[in-house]
């Protein structure tokens, strides 16, 4: 019992270490945060407690207004904090692997299948909707690296659909904040063991860059890129 309790007590440290950065971070991108989050948290507990008051149920309401306060608050801090973060993210390489890192359940995620020495880059991922091939780089390059790559899997896996996206703002790109629900809207067409048999294939082909060992999330802007296979 005494245990649990200890790893409990070094576990909330650590929960409010992480909101406390999380914060810090936000603020930097979004200097108005604080003053955002406490209008959010006074509205909603003045607007309860005042209805409170009006039907004689002040304490009923005014808890309640607490804790619906507490949790638009933790809401609107949520969402504020990820623009913050895909702010600092955009335009770095790799970074839209780190986002298909956290699509979610179901997805298997392969970066840098393809890429080119101008660190123009495709990632892959395989779920029920079948394959994504997601670029980032300069749209004019990272055109041929996807026609390329899809022609790869289309002859590997040619009964598994193919989608491609180009992450980005300009005209027919995905912006990196919303690449996670563009990933979500592609239409399930494959069953679990269908996703399993898709991987087994396309581990088998090898990547690019299946032997090198690549730093999570953005990669280094000084990094340099290896150079493929030289055509015969």
């Amino acid at each position: 019992m005494a245990r649990k309790e200890t790893a409990a007590e070094a576990a909330n440290p650590g929960r409010l270490k992480q909101i406390a950065l999380t914060f810090k971070m936000t603020r930097k991108a979004d200097p108005k945060i604080g003053l955002i989050l406490a209008g959010v948290f006074i509205i909603i507990f003045g607007v309860l407690l005042g209805v409170g008051f009006a039907i004689s149920h002040p304490i009923y309401l005014g808890i309640l207004g607490i804790l619906l306060a507490f949790l638009a608050t933790a809401i609107v801090f949520g969402r504020r904090a990820e623009r913050a973060a895909f702010g600092q993210m955009e335009g770095q390489p790799g970074a839209a692997a780190a986002v298909l890192d956290n699509v979610g359940r179901g997805w298997t995620t392969t970066p840098a299948v393809a890429m080119n020495r101008s660190q123009d880059v495709v990632h892959r991922a395989v779920g029920k909707a079948g394959i994504v091939l997601v670029a980032e780089g300069n749209p004019n390059r990272v055109k041929s690296l996807l026609a390329a790559e899809k022609k790869k899997m289309n002859r590997i896996v040619a009964d598994v659909p193919v989608h491609d996206v180009i992450v980005g703002k300009g005209e027919g790109m995905v912006e990196l904040k919303k690449l996670r629900t563009t990933m979500l809207k592609f239409p399930r067409v494959l069953t679990g063991p269908q996703v399993t048999a898709t991987n087994d294939r396309l581990r088998a082909l090898g990547d690019l860059m299946s032997n090198m060992p690549l730093p999570k999330g953005p990669m280094p802007k000084g990094m340099r890129m290896p150079r493929g296979p030289k055509a015969r």
